[in-house]
């Protein structure tokens, strides 16, 4: 294969046939730099020509030798004169004595034991033996053993991440559900399950004396039964509560389960948005009886004006109810219905 165009540089002229490995990102300048040439010379016709910038353009130019077109090929960014070891082989063996002999300690703690033993040490150079001792194998840190004292984190068994392309674009794709403290008196607690669909912010509430598993599990019976569409997915942080009879409520309705990282609330910021309103605009302004089940009976009027009666900014003022029934009339009008 031969290069269409002829080329010209200072009053030369080559046709080179190009390299079989010549790489996409070496063949794209030769086209910039053809097109160059073939179109008047005109750096700023071939920039908005080819989305480039003019520094680009000027690079490839003067790097471009036109008997070897392997130079606009990619150059190894590694510099040519690397930073070589200043220690002495004394300093290493004294810096993998003391980290073996204190596996737990790093490079500051190292530092200062051995400038107790007389050797004049940066931290930093410490820290930079101890990354070459790990790099040749001269450094094997020992294995750590589970102990009770140390929190183990129990392993779930239907929850995982969220898929990144996994979006919320219809009522049910994702309810967030979230726990709240609610202090009714002093030294009483009180325990809210709030679920929040994302798409149409429909509610479903409940509130119990602790915040247990099987509690949980059974706010997911009444979140199936009460919210007026599909939960296809649910989303929950990593409480203990969302755990065991919880998980296996939610595989037994077949019903996806998100779990989110360690200290993220923020990927939760809806329900969590919803925590406050229902703090500022119920609890907040509530009688403080303190009985589970009529606290429960009140809360309950409470999810229906929410839902029904409230407006929402974040949907155009429209109630969840509204905004449901919209989507409800639109998906029919599009099966023909």
């Amino acid at each position: 294969m031969q290069v269409k165009h002829t080329i010209t540089q200072k009053g030369r002229r080559w046709i080179n046939n190009l390299p079989p490995d010549l790489s996409r990102q070496a063949r794209s300048r030769l086209r910039f730099l053809d097109f160059y040439r073939s179109h008047g010379s005109n750096v700023s016709l071939t920039c908005r020509h080819f989305g480039i910038s003019r520094p680009t353009f000027y690079r490839w130019f003067h790097r471009c030798d036109p008997h070897n077109l392997r130079s606009l090929e990619d150059r190894p960014s590694r510099p040519r004169r690397c930073r070589q070891p200043t220690w002495t082989a004394e300093l290493r063996e004294a810096v993998r004595t003391k980290r073996e002999q204190y596996p737990s300690w790093g490079k500051d703690k190292i530092a200062v034991l051995l400038r107790r033993d007389g050797l004049v040490v940066s931290v930093s150079m410490v820290g930079r033996i101890l990354k070459r001792l790990r790099q040749t194998g001269e450094l094997v840190e020992p294995p750590r053993f589970a102990i009770s004292a140390r929190k183990r984190r129990l392993r779930r068994v239907y929850a995982r991440r969220k898929p990144r392309d996994y979006e919320a674009k219809e009522p049910g794709d994702i309810v967030q559900i979230d726990t709240l403290d609610v202090r009714p008196l002093p030294g009483v607690v009180r325990k809210q399950f709030t679920a929040r669909d994302v798409v149409s912010r429909w509610d479903v509430l409940d509130i119990r004396s602790v915040a247990t598993a099987k509690m949980a599990a059974e706010f997911v019976d009444q979140v199936i039964a009460r919210m007026p569409f599909v939960v296809k997915a649910i989303q929950v942080d990593n409480g203990s509560e969302y755990m065991a009879e919880f998980e296996e409520a939610c595989r037994r309705w077949g019903v996806k389960l998100f779990v989110l990282p360690p200290r993220s609330p923020k990927l939760n910021g809806c329900v969590e948005r919803g925590q406050r309103t229902h703090t500022e605009e119920y609890w907040e302004l509530s009688s403080g009886d303190t009985e589970v089940e009529s606290m429960r009976c009140e809360l309950r009027e409470w999810e229906e004006v929410y839902n029904t009666v409230r407006p929402h900014q974040a949907l155009g003022y429209l109630t969840p109810k509204e905004f449901v029934d919209r989507w409800r009339h639109k998906q029919a009008s599009s099966q023909g219905l």
